[in-house]
């Protein structure tokens, strides 16, 4: 959502988008294996402008799925690992003096890249976890005073760990309000297990993986669905749902409006994928977990993953409470 559409030379139509973003996501199924709703997920983040936090257990191909997902859309890449000792420096650059012209000159860090890993972004102290902010919300980078504009597109996909928390720095809310979605992916199912230990060494390695589209077409998608109509009564029935979280008696803070916009923009990337170029309420329903249930604010004193857990069963409640518009 936060970088502008470029004009292309041939852009994208809603009849072709959906053969571009089921290519990617085919893509990143090859090598996250049976997981193809979050894979179609990652993907409409992606092409709704938005950042994603990765939420799982180690081990499950969180980093995977953020490294398959830049190689197939040909995005530049930089993981970056978040620890304790981490600075801001390290992630954003710093001035680098030149002792033979006595001058200074930026040196840019890896959140120069078009797609950025941030793995196990809550090991690091909020100092550094906000270095990451003001790219995410604004496309730039503010140093001594001067400006740098970060690459486009630009995507932060985050990690972390929601069971083990010794040690971590819990995500303030400003941040988490920063990302579009949040997913899971959760252990693939015994058959898959079993599949992969069959075929080991026989699927393909996320660094053979050719890009199936570009940071051009990438865009161009995304102004693509930017423009798709969303008609008076989806976007009441969107407010309505954002209104009825800030009413529920378990829940202490709702959804923001920078939440409601974050649903309007997935559930646009989400019409692409039915090849139309307008919303329905079933866009919405189908974006609204992983959209909202990071972002509110339980009254009981659960945390972790028993939290969103307990956030995604409170917002299924209300999507079928809340009427729709037929």
């Amino acid at each position: 959502m936060n970088q502008p559409a470029r004009a292309l030379v041939s852009a994208p139509t809603v009849s072709s988008a959906r053969s571009i973003l089921e290519r990617i996501a085919a893509h990143l199924s090859r090598v996250v294996q049976g997981k193809e709703t979050q894979a179609r997920l990652t993907v409409t983040s992606l092409i709704a402008g938005g950042h994603l936090l990765l939420e799982d257990v180690p081990g499950v191909g969180k980093t995977t799925l953020a490294e398959a997902l830049a190689r197939s859309c040909g995005l530049s890449f930089a993981r970056i690992q978040f620890t304790a000792d981490l600075m801001p420096a390290d992630i954003l650059g710093a001035q680098v003096f030149h002792a033979s012209s006595a001058t200074f000159s930026f040196r840019q860090g890896p959140i120069f890249r078009q797609l950025v890993l941030a793995d196990e972004l809550n090991r690091a102290p909020p100092r550094t976890q906000s270095a990451l902010l003001e790219g995410m919300a604004q496309g730039q980078v503010s140093l001594d005073g001067n400006t740098h504009p970060l690459p486009s597109p630009f995507t932060v996909v985050a990690t972390q760990n929601p069971l083990d928390l010794t040690g971590t720095y819990p995500l303030p809310d400003s941040q988490l309000d920063r990302f579009l979605m949040r997913l899971s992916l959760g252990h693939p199912s015994p058959e898959v297990e079993a599949r992969l230990l069959i075929t080991r060494g026989r699927t393909p390695p996320v660094e053979e993986l050719e890009p199936v589209t570009g940071p051009e077409e990438l865009l161009g998608l995304r102004g693509l669905a930017s423009e798709l109509r969303m008609d008076a009564a989806v976007a009441e029935y969107v407010v309505r749902l954002a209104k009825a979280t800030r009413e529920h008696g378990d829940i202490e803070r709702g959804a923001s409006t920078r939440a409601v916009l974050a649903v309007g923009a997935a559930a646009r990337a989400h019409a692409l994928w039915e090849g139309r170029d307008f919303v329905t309420p079933g866009d919405v329903r189908a974006v609204l977990v992983p959209c909202l249930a990071h972002r509110l604010m339980l009254r009981s004193n659960v945390q972790g993953a028993a939290a969103r857990e307990e956030a995604s069963h409170l917002l299924e409640e209300l999507s079928r409470k809340v009427a729709a518009p037929r």
